[in-house]
């Protein structure tokens, strides 16, 4: 009998943790895949068997947000939860792929206390991805000519993710990339994520990047990081920065910061 009670329980939590990775998807149809040979090929194989527009999409592990509740999507648009509020807000991120003509036109993300319209068409979810597996799909759609929107939307989702290595993935982005809105874009969302990695990341843009826009985008991400971090490096780019845009920009977010070490930074440059 006990080991009866053994085998029930264990299969009921597997269960469980099947169901907690699976959507509630309306306005469509729901087909679930187990991931067996890493997400990759399951999605290239997805892919090349869907013969109209269709969704694939899984669970990850997304960062802490600080309380928030209800469901929100592309970190943008909240509205309340269908049941229950969670008042830590959900550890679950969806990450969802829409496919036509046999590819990747399109990459959303949601909290997993949404319900998915899936537009009349079916959505394929893959359970079993790991967070690493999807950090290298994600990274996929950051090369390339063609690749602006995708890479955007990618970037987003792999800043959102839990693992470590996300962090690893978006340094790597905004130092390499061959493509400057890529490395600006990775750069924005370094500072979201800040650390002593994103100094590295942010001050070697600073010096090095020849792209002003990713200089100025370097400037937001030390506003974003610790004041006692972000407001003396303000300050060291406002006054010793070569160039004019990106030392004004430095200023303009030393204005918002509040910190009485950026009003004394004023009054010595305003004084005659």
């Amino acid at each position: 009998m006990r080991v009866s009670v053994v085998v029930a329980a264990i299969a009921v939590l597997v269960t469980t943790s099947a169901f907690a990775q699976t959507p509630e998807v309306i306005n469509g149809t729901l087909q679930t895949h187990a991931s067996t040979r890493g997400l990759a090929r399951e999605v290239s194989t997805l892919i090349g068997s869907i013969a109209q527009p269709a969704w694939i999409g899984y669970t990850v592990k997304t960062r802490p947000r600080d309380g928030e509740d209800g469901c929100w999507s592309d970190g943008i648009n909240r509205r309340r939860s269908r049941t229950a509020v969670k008042l830590e807000g959900s550890d679950e991120l969806y990450v969802l792929y829409r496919v036509d003509a046999k590819r990747v036109d399109r990459i959303k993300i949601a909290s997993s206390e949404c319900q998915l319209d899936a537009g009349g068409y079916v959505v394929h979810w893959i359970t079993g991805v790991s967070g690493n597996e999807s950090l290298d799909y994600l990274t996929t759609f950051t090369e390339g000519n063609d690749i602006r929107r995708l890479a955007n939307e990618a970037i987003v989702a792999i800043a959102l993710h839990a693992d470590p290595a996300a962090t690893d993935r978006l340094l790597t982005l905004a130092r390499r990339n061959q493509n400057s809105r890529v490395r600006a874009d990775a750069l924005f969302w370094v500072g979201q994520r800040a650390g002593d990695k994103a100094v590295g990341a942010i001050t070697d843009a600073l010096d090095n990047d020849p792209d002003t826009e990713v200089k100025k985008r370097a400037v937001f991400a030390l506003s974003q990081l610790p004041k006692d971090d972000g407001v003396p490096k303000l300050i060291d780019v406002a006054r010793k920065n070569r160039n004019p845009e990106v030392r004004r920009q430095a200023m303009f977010w030393l204005g918002q910061s509040n910190d009485p070490r950026a009003l004394a930074f004023f009054e010595e440059v305003l004084r005659p």
